[in-house]
């Protein structure tokens, strides 16, 4: 009997990545003469991401008031990242985050319970804040009470992450639990499940392959899965630590994303 992945259900059916734009066609063109500040933020973009480091906060630029042309431009000049997803917040707000082509450079974007924008914002990080905050605020200390009949290393499991969580300092490697590795019965699965919760972030990342992120509702435990062009599993794991470095952009990102904005400006906006 096939054992059930630990993990949310999909939820990035929502469309949340930004159309990949090309800005070499007569439309664009037009779009770049009346919206010249656009190309200034690209610059400001460029610089925020030259001096942009991975451990460090990141950088918002507000673009909720900006016309309905300059955003439409910004989504064909940034185009779709490998990165993508959503975080669910209190009284029915939404996130939804999007990296860019460049990396370290996202799209998040707030929605109310009625699907009403609320916050537009790009940011120069290597993950929104909004992902790190929204898994730990609520987050709850492992808890858990009696196996059910037919667990077999369930018990022992939670005990290593109760302690792993504890022991955990932010900053610190995270610790990686391979379930490929490790013999689960259903029962075990099902009483992990329901004993570490659903938590509110869920991440995709599309890069060599297909990898799916989720916190659960108990503090720095994340499901980190990988699936093969299929759609099988062929990772399990469950991640002890800060946000899973596969959604994470890395400080030599950010200097590459620089240079690749300096070029579309330069190309497109001079």
């Amino acid at each position: 009997m096939p054992v059930e992945p630990i993990g949310l259900d999909d939820v990035f059916s929502a469309g949340l990545s930004l159309r990949l734009g090309s800005l070499a066609n007569k439309k664009s063109e037009d779009l770049v003469r009346r919206c010249a500040g656009v190309g200034s933020l690209l610059l400001e973009l460029a610089e925020a991401l030259a001096l942009q480091k991975a451990e460090e906060q990141g950088r918002l630029f507000d673009i909720t008031d900006r016309t309905a042309d300059e955003r439409e431009l910004l989504d064909q000049a940034l185009g779709a990242g490998e990165v993508s997803g959503v975080v669910a917040l209190p009284e029915g707000v939404t996130a939804q985050i999007a990296e860019s082509t460049m990396a370290g450079l996202w799209r998040v974007r707030f929605s109310d319970a009625n699907d009403r924008l609320v916050g537009d914002y790009l940011e120069v990080s290597d993950i929104p804040e909004i992902v790190k905050r929204a898994a730990i605020v609520n987050a709850r200390d492992v808890s858990f009470g009696e196996a059910p009949e037919g667990a077999m290393n369930v018990m022992p499991l939670l005990a290593e992450i109760r302690a792993r969580v504890a022991a955990f300092t932010p900053g610190a490697k995270s610790h990686i639990i391979n379930f490929m590795l490790f013999p689960m019965a259903p029962e075990d699965m099902g009483f992990l499940q329901a004993s570490l919760g659903e938590g509110p972030v869920g991440l995709l990342s599309r890069g060599y392959g297909k990898c799916r992120v989720h916190a659960t509702a108990t503090r720095h435990v994340w499901s980190v899965q990988y699936f093969n062009a299929m759609d099988e599993i062929i990772l399990d794991t469950l991640e002890i630590g800060g946000v899973p470095v596969v959604a994470l952009a890395a400080t030599e990102d950010f200097r590459d994303s620089s240079e690749r904005l300096r070029e579309i400006y330069e190309a497109y906006f001079q």
